[in-house]
Order: C-alpha cells, then structure tokens, then sequence
C-alpha cells in the first residue's frame, strides 16, 4: 500500500461535446480533503450539479488503498486510444512523490478495451474507474442540503 504521508490528490473527468453542449461529470480529491463533484448534462435543460463535502481520513486512505493495489500508476497511456467526437476521459493522480495523468476516449465496454493497442493497461484503467465512479458519486449526494 502506498505510504500514507504525502500528497494526495485524484481528478477523474468524463465528458463530450454534442447535442446538448459541453456535457460531462467530473470527481476532484484536493489535499485538504474535499471532494468536489461536478455533473453538467444539458439534456432537457437540467442544470450543473456541483457539490463539495469533506472527507475523513479513512476514506482517502481507503481511496489510496484503492488506486495503490490497482498498479495505475505503472501504467502509460501512449498506446491508448485518443479522444475523439464520442467524449473524452481524463484521470490524474498525485500519490506522495508520485504524479501521473492519462487521456483517452470513452470507453464503451470491455471490447473496447480488448481492441486497443494497450488491452492490458487499459483494462486496469477501466476497471479502476468503473468499479470506483458509482462509490464517488454518493459520497457527495449523501451530504445533500
């Protein structure tokens, strides 16, 4: 597991632009502890949802935990597909001395992943963040009002 002590800090960013704008949902760790959520989908004129809680230590160590044991950190995404008019994906993370970023498209399924350039690396990608994604969306709902 990665050391505790350190920096941490994740942004995760999915999104396109279509139809409907600029559409996209986006989970921000910042160092102090807050997670920040944004979801903008323009469709049938529903509006920017934006929330920000702060969490305790244990979530971000288990977050750490998490990131850590998935190895994302050894991975490049030289090899992965580019972004494209289907959207985009984006994924930083900063773990102690450790700072990495990867880019690509949306990823519609695990046949997707299969077909890249990069079946293994991406595969790690992809089951990082969905396997994720769903838990990081209700940490901030449940802090509604």
């Amino acid at each position: 597991m990665a050391d505790d002590l350190g920096e941490f800090y994740v942004r995760y960013y999915v999104g396109h632009k279509g139809k409907f704008g600029h559409e996209f949902l986006e989970f921000e760790f910042r160092p102090d502890g807050k997670l920040r959520y944004a979801n903008n989908s323009n469709y049938k004129n529903d509006t920017m949802i934006r929330k920000e809680v702060f969490l305790t230590q244990a979530v971000l160590r288990e977050c750490r935990r998490i990131i850590a044991e998935s190895e994302i950190m050894k991975e490049d995404d030289n090899n992965w597909p580019e972004p494209d008019r289907v959207g985009r994906q984006e994924l930083e993370i900063v773990m102690g001395n450790e700072h990495i970023s990867f880019t690509t498209s949306k990823i519609g399924s695990l046949v997707d992943v299969q077909s890249s350039k990069d079946p293994e690396g991406l595969r790690i990608f992809y089951y990082l963040v969905q396997g994720c994604w769903p838990s990081w969306i209700g940490l901030p709902l449940l802090q509604d009002g």
